[in-house]
C-alpha cells in the first residue's frame, strides 16, 4: 500500500496512525493515534507510544501519516464492517 509508513523512515514525534488489535478481543480492531517516541530501554530504538504505554514498532507494523489512509487500508482488510 503506497500510503504505508516504512517504520525505519519514522522519527522520534510523529504522529502516525495504526490499526491496533485489541489484546483482550482479538476480533475487535480499530483506528488509533500514535506517537513515536525515544525507546525507553534502547537509546538508538524508536517505540510507539500510545495508551500510556510504549510498544515496539514491528516491521510488518502498518504505520500511516494520516487516519484516512489508515481507514483506506482497513476497509481493504476488514470490507463491510
Amino acid at each position: 500500500m503506497d500510503n504505508m509508513l516504512d517504520p525505519q523512515e519514522v522519527k522520534v514525534g510523529d504522529e502516525v496512525y495504526i490499526i491496533y488489535r485489541n489484546p483482550h478481543t482479538p476480533t475487535v480492531a480499530n483506528i488509533k493515534q500514535a506517537e513515536i517516541v525515544a525507546h525507553p530501554h534502547d537509546a538508538d530504538g524508536k517505540a510507539l507510544f500510545l495508551h500510556d504505554a510504549y510498544h515496539l514498532i514491528e516491521e510488518n507494523d502498518a504505520l500511516f501519516q494520516s487516519e484516512q489512509a489508515a481507514e483506506l487500508y482497513y476497509n481493504e482488510l476488514y470490507p463491510g464492517e
